[in-house]
């Protein structure tokens, strides 16, 4: 199997296109591995070099020099909601979204005085997957949901494996190996008709930029993101929660994020994450065409081959190839 994350090249008049590092079309070739990471915009780079350099003091700090952090981190948080419709909830930075996992799936067993039982779909990420497994050794109970042949969640399936004490399902919106997009929307709307209390986590690490990820109106709770899958810095991520959703922190020793991440902000970094998210990371209808001509390029070689996933149901910018 061939899984091709690659970012279309530039179109140098359009203000949709990014710079061009070198480091995804040069002399080792072309990478294809924006799933994984994706090269920091210049422009971000640049833009964070200079937060570093002007805007050093400590956001909880009360004089000029933290209190300048403090308004940078307070756009950079006012970005990434926006662009995840969360304008009414809370955004809190991470070290990135496998950190925002494991603060919304261990908080939410932690905020249960008694074991209960947690829905996580067959497709999820290790860092949903692995995190929910240490709720079991505190005693909740972690049920795989099951996919049909496109990796696709069945409401069906889920609905049954619904009980009384389930109180948080976990469905990633759109894989970052073959591509396949969850009705996140359909499934949170679902599962709150049958139990209104099970919060709804979706890893949206993929998708964020890209498709819509306009949380308050999905009904979805707890959202995790992150940075460099958006041509933004590694080491950072968010947490994004629904209006009325809160967690208890996982440690403390500042209170800063709300309460829920202790410990000083990275400013630079969160600077950088506002900027990508803000820019997106790309145009949908680029991304289609661009994997045609790649797909259409590769049945010249291996004329047998064909996507995985239905195009109605895959992410733009994901082509698994077979």
């Amino acid at each position: 199997m061939l899984t091709t994350t690659a970012k279309p090249e530039a179109d140098p008049s359009s203000s949709a296109g990014r710079p061009r590092s070198a480091s995804t079309h040069g002399a080792e070739g072309i990478y294809l591995d924006h799933a994984a990471t994706a090269p920091l915009d210049p422009s971000i780079a640049a833009a964070m070099n200079a937060v570093a350099s002007q805007h050093f003091g400590n956001p909880s700090s009360r004089h000029a020099l933290g209190l300048a952090a403090e308004r940078q981190l307070r756009q950079a948080r006012a970005q990434i909601a926006r662009r995840l419709g969360l304008v009414d909830g809370t955004v809190v930075f991470t070290s990135g979204a496998t950190e925002a996992l494991a603060i919304a799936i261990l908080g939410s067993g932690r905020a249960r005085r008694q074991p209960g039982h947690v829905l996580v779909s067959a497709v999820e990420h290790a860092a949903v997957r692995e995190n929910a497994l240490l709720l079991a050794r505190d005693g909740h109970e972690v049920e795989e949901i099951p996919v049909d042949a496109d990796g696709r969640i069945q409401q069906r399936e889920l609905l049954a494996r619904l009980r009384p004490e389930t109180f948080l399902v976990c469905v990633m919106h759109a894989n970052n190996e073959v591509g396949v997009v969850q009705p996140i929307g359909r499934v949170a709307r679902a599962v709150k008709r049958e139990r209104p209390r099970c919060r709804i986590l979706v890893d949206m690490v993929q998708s964020f930029g890209v498709l819509d990820t306009d949380v308050a109106a999905s009904g979805v709770d707890m959202v995790a993101v992150s940075a460099h899958k958006l041509h933004g810095p590694k080491g950072v991520g968010a947490l994004g929660l629904a209006p009325g959703v809160s967690l208890p922190p996982l440690w403390a020793g500042g209170g800063q994020e709300h309460g829920l991440r202790a410990g000083t902000e990275n400013v630079a970094g969160a600077v950088g994450f506002g900027l990508a998210a803000e820019a997106g990371k790309g145009d949908p209808e680029r991304f289609i065409a661009f994997g045609e001509r790649l797909l259409a390029a590769v049945r010249e070689v291996l004329p047998d081959a064909r996507a995985l996933v239905d195009p109605r149901h895959r992410a733009p910018h994901i082509l698994a190839v077979t």
